[in-house]
């Protein structure tokens, strides 16, 4: 049988391997909380929970981070597996919860997040204080490195300096798009003009546009979640890796590019050869257009920040960065001050055993 000490170690490790957003956290502490103020169903039968805990988890994440997980069912349904938060285990921390100080092990759980998000306010107040003068960008990427609550999420960071450095850069160049209709195909213009002006913004008085070349990030993702981090509309995507890549993992990312596509891989400088001698060893390096390291970054960066285009590139790439930044990662702030003490979390008392070093 488990044993609560058992529970509370699950718990730890959970905390510790979670992403910012900490959606795995969260879920089994509404668990908790909807077991408390309604014993009408079992911790101990997953069944009863499983579905609902994702709603309950939702509503607080939205409240809290601002999103809400997007991985697949499969996935979120990993914290209930037997390496994770099982029932049993659940149940231990369930009745811990509700004795003599109701509610300590979710108090517990929101306080360890908490914590998580106080270590992104530096980051962020790092950014948001930081001149073209003051900023460096291998101290931002050590800030990741070096806090155990945000390794995890170092992806991330690289996803968004690579974002920045890109689309500061390629907007200032001011370069343009050409999209054009052959002159000799009006005659299946007009017959598809219809068609032309919903899809490709083209028609008979206006057979050619001219736009500018523009990057996006594809949006909040997750940890298990494959894909492009970043595509553009003049043809590369850009995939951002920070650790060694194997046949597997490329695979899983070039099988949802298009063959015609070009991907840029973002990587650790000492990821670099790795990653070639995979992509010489499989075939697969036609579909790479180039791989940039942290070095390739931090040079750019040089230029971008130095004296010569401090108040242009420089002071452009410091606002987009401290945007998504803001964007991305959560943080101790008035809304997560607030449902604390609505929760009344503010007044649990936490213990030895249940303690936030």
């Amino acid at each position: 049988m488990a044993t609560l000490e058992e529970a509370k170690t699950r718990l730890d490790q959970i905390i510790a391997k979670a992403r910012i957003h900490l959606y795995k956290p969260i879920q089994i502490a509404e668990i908790l909380y909807h077991h408390r103020k309604d014993s009408s169903f079992s911790l101990n039968r997953l069944e009863s929970y499983r579905t609902k805990s994702k709603q309950w988890r939702d509503e607080i994440s939205q409240k809290l981070v601002g999103r809400t997980s997007t991985s697949s069912a499969r996935f979120q349904d990993n914290v209930f597996e037997q390496n994770a938060m099982t029932p049993q285990l659940l149940a231990q921390l369930g009745a811990a919860n509700e004795k003599k100080q109701k509610g300590i092990v979710e108090a517990y759980i929101y306080d360890c997040i908490s914590k998580r998000f106080e270590t992104v306010n530096d980051i962020i107040k790092y950014i948001a204080h930081a001149t073209t003068d003051s900023f460096n960008l291998s101290e931002l990427i050590d800030k990741f490195i070096t806090e155990p609550g945000l390794k995890r999420s170092i992806d991330k960071c690289y996803e968004i300096v690579a974002y920045a450095l890109f689309d500061v850069i390629i907007s200032h160049l001011g370069t343009k798009i050409t999209l054009e209709t052959a002159p000799s195909k009006r005659a299946l213009l007009q017959e598809f003009e219809d068609f032309a002006i919903l899809v490709l913004g083209l028609s008979l008085e206006m057979p050619k546009i001219v736009i500018p070349a523009r990057i996006f990030r594809a949006g909040v993702t997750n940890a298990a979640d494959r894909g492009i981090d970043i595509w553009s509309n003049f043809g590369p995507v850009i995939q951002i890796k920070h650790v060694a890549l194997d046949q597997e993992n490329f695979s899983n990312i070039t099988d949802q590019v298009a063959d015609n596509a070009e991907i840029i891989i973002v990587c650790k400088s000492a990821e670099e050869q790795a990653i070639k001698n995979v992509l010489r060893q499989t075939g697969l390096s036609r579909k790479i257009k180039g791989i940039v390291n942290q070095d390739n970054l931090g040079e750019w960066y040089e230029r971008c920040i130095s004296d010569k285009y401090a108040r242009t590139l420089g002071q452009e790439i410091l606002r987009v960065l401290k945007s998504e930044f803001l964007q991305e990662f959560p943080s101790a702030g008035p809304k997560l001050f607030s449902f604390l003490k609505e929760r009344g979390y503010d007044r649990v008392r936490l213990n030895d055993f249940w303690s936030v070093d």
